[in-house]
């Protein structure tokens, strides 16, 4: 393309900036002057200068996003194939914009943003051009873009100061140093006015001291604004909030417009004060563009074909209330909300629409840019310090929770007084002290596994939301996340076995030797954590927790029944003889039996007879059992085995859910 040719095409852009831009001032209703906003762009902090094709750069540009033809499917489940929820929509919006995307419920407004931000659930299916600046949209609109969702998904134990250093870490540029983070904190604490509530926990709602729904919807803008995004997606910022609240983050928003970023945001019933905030308005019915302009325009444009609205009256309410589908009258409410859509097809100000569009598309076709060279200077966090981040978080969720960990240590040390004031003094070289140390060993290996294993099946289910949103933005992976949150378990699911193998095994008076207590120890960790992988996997396998139980309850009897207490193990039918594999609960068993009885000849023995013979070693009691002393430390192999199948099946369910959704 010639030097003149390109000069020629920045003109006619300058002609046509105009396009869906309005004054954004309720001063100005009666005015329609259309002379292009971009004083006020220029002036600003973030200096744009006019938009050049020679080169592909949003950051320094700006973001032009425009979307043509663009039509879009979502799967409705239960095999009912694909509905059409965007129908052949088309739009721009330019830096400097903030538009307004509006409509009644299931119009398309929330489907339509996230397609247009690359955030759009998976199996939708997207036909049409979309494209910024010329090049269609891809996974790197997650590091130039923000999208501040609709509902507000924060780990309640941290504080505002914590999280946004977290997110830092995930989201700037590895070369970003320590003290530029913390001023980048500190700015953006300062712009949404969180910095007196910088150390206040965000809460649950059930906490006495928590970030206000005000407070959390700014948090949620101040982590979408750590990396200068260049454009910005907001699905109903102010729902929820009170009428201060609300005008206090438009206002926000407006700001951020001025200095050239570009804003898109869905909204509902907006007051008419922050109406008048919006200089660019999109209107949909039934997934199609029903209007686009200013504010103004909009009502002119409603009023042209029969619809006025009245004084003192909310104009969006108004506009909403137009296209909006009355209850009894459907089908002719969605007759006229489709000829208005019809009309405004064919109306001066879609075609202005379409220059620019057009232009934009045109560009990308005859244009040759070297796209990557902006993308390409972003450096992102090396995987082992986004894990880092990641294990930190997490271990600090884990310390500051009662529920999880301190109250769990409490139960344990409770029950291990419990079990060990039962079997005091029973655990003695006699016949009926074989039997109290087969219970003994019994009780301690279920105590430290059915409890831990249906207390794991709440700990994905309950991050799943909050893990999807942030592996879709590409802060880390489903292994980074898998392994850090495991990780971060560990030092409780080996002090807490520990503690009640301390207590429960010198109450009850086992074998009073180091190595069967190490044994025994040792066995005891394992079980925890290998009944603890068991239930994580259960929880990533499942939707819900229910059916994850419905479905574990089965295996808890299979592993029971074959823990070699109930049943001797060589009896074991030959259909049913592989499920003894699965049990880690026959592994411990034997191995703690064998600490227990290796080596002991004086088991005391009163009236013996036929019927009822007697053990008089510890060999015989291993015999009783179908236990071989020589499996010992296979026993320990095997427990170890069933730990990382486990944790590899949890994270392979974990990995195929993420890909679903």
């Amino acid at each position: 393309m010639s030097d003149t040719d390109s000069r020629r095409l920045e003109q006619h852009e300058l002609q046509v900036v105009r396009i869906g831009q309005g004054n954004g001032s309720s001063s100005d209703n009666a005015s329609l002057d259309t002379t292009p906003k971009l004083s006020k762009r220029n002036s600003s902090e973030r200096s744009l200068p006019l938009r050049s094709y020679s080169k592909w750069s949003p950051v320094e540009q700006g973001a032009t996003l425009v979307w043509r033809d663009l039509c879009v499917y979502t799967n409705v489940g239960s095999g009912r194939g694909m509905k059409r929820i965007i129908n052949n929509s088309t739009g721009a919006v330019q830096p400097g914009s903030l538009m307004a995307l509006m409509g009644a419920s299931g119009s398309g407004k929330t489907t339509l943003m996230s397609t247009l931000g690359y955030r759009q659930p998976a199996g939708t299916v997207v036909q049409g051009d979309i494209l910024i600046n010329g090049r269609r949209v891809g996974p790197f609109m997650h590091r130039i873009s923000g999208y501040v969702y609709q509902d507000d998904l924060f780990i309640g134990s941290l504080t505002v100061l914590e999280h946004l250093n977290f997110m830092a870490h995930l989201r700037l540029d590895r070369r970003v140093s320590s003290e530029e983070r913390r001023l980048i904190i500190k700015e953006l604490l300062e712009r949404t006015g969180l910095l007196s509530a910088s150390h206040t926990r965000i809460g649950s709602g059930d906490d006495e001291k928590v970030l206000s729904g005000g407070e959390r919807k700014r948090l949620a803008f101040a982590v979408e604004l750590l990396n200068n995004p260049v454009i910005l997606f907001c699905d109903e910022p102010t729902t929820g909030l009170d009428s201060y609240s609300a005008q206090q983050l438009v206002a926000t928003l407006h700001e951020l417009a001025q200095k050239g970023t570009t804003i898109l945001c869905t909204i509902h019933q907006p007051s008419s004060q922050l109406f008048d905030n919006f200089n660019n308005v999109m209107l949909l019915a039934d997934g199609r563009v029903a209007f686009t302009g200013s504010p103004q325009h909009a009502l002119s444009f409603f009023a042209d074909h029969g619809y006025y609205c009245p004084e003192a009256y909310n104009p969006a309410d108004f506009l909403i209330g137009v296209l909006a589908t009355d209850p009894g009258y459907e089908q002719a409410s969605q007759r006229s909300a489709q000829h208005l859509c019809d009309q405004f097809a064919v109306s001066s100000a879609a075609k202005q629409r379409d220059m620019l569009v057009n232009l934009e598309i045109h560009m990308a076709q005859s244009g040759n840019f070297p796209y990557d060279t902006e993308l390409d200077s972003f450096q992102g966090v090396a995987w082992y310090k986004r894990f880092h981040v990641v294990w930190l978080r997490a271990s600090l969720t884990l310390l500051r929770d009662p529920t999880i960990q301190w109250m769990r240590f409490l139960q344990k040390m409770a029950m291990a007084f419990i079990i060990g004031a039962c079997f005091a003094g029973t655990t003695e070289l006699t016949q009926l002290g074989v039997q109290a140390v087969q219970g003994t060993i019994f009780i301690m290996i279920s105590e430290n596994t059915y409890h831990p294993m249906y207390s794991a099946l709440n700990i994905f289910p309950q991050g799943f939301p909050l893990f999807m949103r942030e592996t879709r933005s590409g802060l880390y992976t489903t292994a980074q996340y898998y392994v850090a949150n495991i990780l971060a378990m560990l030092p409780g699911m080996i002090i807490e076995p520990l503690l009640f193998v301390v207590i429960c095994y010198w109450l009850t008076g086992l074998r009073a030797t180091l190595y069967a207590f190490g044994i025994t120890a040792i066995c005891v960790v394992l079980v925890m954590n290998v009944a603890t992988a068991c239930g994580c996997f259960f929880s990533t396998a499942f939707n819900s927790v229910p059916l994850a139980m419905a479905y574990l309850v089965p295996l808890d009897y299979i592993i029971m029944i074959t823990s070699g207490i109930f049943i001797k193990i060589s009896s074991l039918p030959v259909a049913f003889y592989w499920t003894q594999f699965l049990s880690w609960m026959l592994y411990a068993n034997e191995a703690m039996t064998i600490a227990q009885w290796s080596g002991v000849q004086n088991i005391t023995c009163f009236g013996e007879s036929a019927d009822l013979p007697c053990f008089h070693t510890g060999q015989d009691v291993l015999d009783k059992y179908s236990f071989i002393e020589a499996n010992l430390y296979r026993n320990l192999l095997a427990i170890v085995g069933i730990y990382f199948g486990f944790h590899l099946l949890g994270y392979y369910f974990l990995w195929r859910r993420a890909r679903k959704i």
